[in-house]
């Protein structure tokens, strides 16, 4: 096959004055690959994948299509090895590329260099701009942030009701500290409308106000599902709350706006649960600990001064009244050191009573009584719904039996009317046209049946004289 060039002059035979030379396929191919590759050295292209395949090479070939057209593609090994995700049929991604000719088919295609899901560099550039947009206004800052308390009486709690990350939470909640109550507040993690979610919960707990520290996770996933954590109006919302929040979403190396303005950073939400709540057995050891000192110090200390007074005695010499006034400064001091810890253990009992009533009001028994309590009210409150519901019902059966009732055929016949019935096939008679003179019938009465023949049809409209 030849290709004739019109750009170059000369006359050969079989063909006209004035026609040029011809191009060889592989001479018009260099042409337009040198062409092409000239001019499109660098392209950004976006489209949907599609025939993916990886042969033995390790090389990318695939199609990059959109709703009219397509062209081939080719990623070689070497460059598709840094690639951060698995490109497969149907994902939608920019592809960076040089545009080319493979000469043995005469195709052009891609020769690309970079590929990414196609919407991630937006997101990208949405995040750092809100970031830096949040640092220039001090959301960011190291400064402002809380220290959680120590023994919260009250956690609150914002995530999905569904997801694994609530069942993580709790577990590790009361595993370490059982029996701490929860303020839950369900919410969407995901999707359009959660950020709104996330932000409201966090204002109904700031509210509520019986939770000291609000946890808000969600498990792992792509940079497209958590990017509900990464809207301005919770960045906001987690600035604003008057308790301190732990932002436990995705795992170790997710990072959202959530966890840069969040009091706290926590790589997963169970590390959430545990850098938000001590472990219960290890206060209740350590106050048993002090409880002990405590102790040992109120016998050590009258011990040592009983020593002290022991040696002085033994020092001490009796010339007449410096002797009395010794013994009189001896019971004055001795009063008032014995009044001194008598005053100091009191004061330690009554810390002691603080913190054994702490415990007690986190006694399960207290719990049971309460669920008891809620368990009656529950089952007065059924009672009375069933009662209710057994009054409609009987309500309704006696209004749809009155109902039944007046359209039932048996009430009409009661009325002195009748239904007629042709024989032998039982068809009810609706005009006297349908029988004939001699016809068998049936009529059917409000008490009883009647079969008779017919003797004459008069029509409708027919009025014998």
């Amino acid at each position: 096959m030849r290709v004739v060039h019109p750009g170059i002059r000369g006359v050969a035979p079989g063909r006209g004055a004035g026609e040029a030379d011809p191009y060889t396929v592989s001479g018009l191919t260099g042409k337009i690959k040198d062409l092409l590759e000239g001019t499109f050295s660098f392209v950004r292209v976006e489209g949907e994948i599609s025939n993916f395949r990886v042969p033995s090479s390790g090389h990318f070939y695939f199609t990059l299509k959109d709703e009219s057209s397509q062209i081939r593609v080719v990623m070689f090994r070497s460059r598709n090895q840094a690639l951060p995700f698995s490109p497969e049929d149907g994902m939608k991604v920019v592809v960076r590329a040089g545009l080319t000719v493979y000469p043995p088919r005469g195709d052009y295609q891609l020769l690309a260099e970079w590929m990414e899901p196609w919407g991630r560099g937006i997101l990208q550039q949405r995040f750092e701009a809100l970031k830096q947009k949040l640092q220039a206004e001090g959301l960011l800052d190291e400064k402002r942030k809380r220290p959680l308390p120590s023994l919260p009486s009250c956690v609150g709690l914002v995530t999905s009701p569904t997801g694994a990350a609530i069942r993580d939470i709790l577990k590790v909640l009361w595993r370490r500290f059982p029996n701490l109550p929860v303020r839950f507040c369900p919410v969407r993690v995901q999707g359009e409308g959660a950020s709104e979610e996330i932000a409201e919960a966090l204002r109904i707990l700031n509210e509520d106000g019986r939770a000291e520290v609000i946890l808000v996770s969600r498990g792992g996933g792509s940079a497209e599902d958590l990017w509900a954590f990464n809207e301005e109006v919770v960045a906001r919302a987690v600035a604003a709350s008057g308790i301190p929040v732990v932002s436990g979403v995705g795992h170790e190396i997710d990072f959202t706006l959530c966890d840069f303005v969040a009091d706290l950073r926590a790589p997963t939400p169970s590390a959430a649960a545990e850098r938000a709540v001590p472990v219960k057995a290890d206060l209740v050891r350590r106050t048993r600990i002090l409880e002990g000192r405590l102790a040992g110090a109120a016998l050590r200390v009258p011990a040592r001064h009983r020593e002290r007074l022991h040696h002085l005695a033994v020092r001490l010499r009796h010339p007449g009244r410096r002797v009395q006034e010794g013994f009189l400064r001896l019971d004055e001091l001795s009063e008032r050191l014995f009044a001194a810890e008598k005053r100091n253990l009191r004061g330690q009992r009554w810390r002691f009573q603080g913190v054994q009533g702490l415990f007690l009001r986190a006694s399960p028994a207290r719990n049971v009584r309460e669920g008891t309590s809620r368990l009656r009210a529950a089952r007065r409150d059924l009672e009375r719904l069933v009662v209710q519901g057994v009054d409609r019902m009987r309500r309704r059966w006696r209004e749809n039996s009155v109902r039944l009732e007046s359209v039932s055929p048996l009430g009409v016949l009661s009325r002195g009317y009748s239904i007629t019935r042709l024989l032998p096939a039982g068809a009810i008679l609706k005009s006297a046209g349908a029988a004939s003179a001699g016809d068998r019938v049936e009529v059917l009465l409000a008490r009883g049946e009647l079969e008779c023949r017919v003797e004459t049809v008069r029509p409708a409209g027919r009025v014998d004289p």
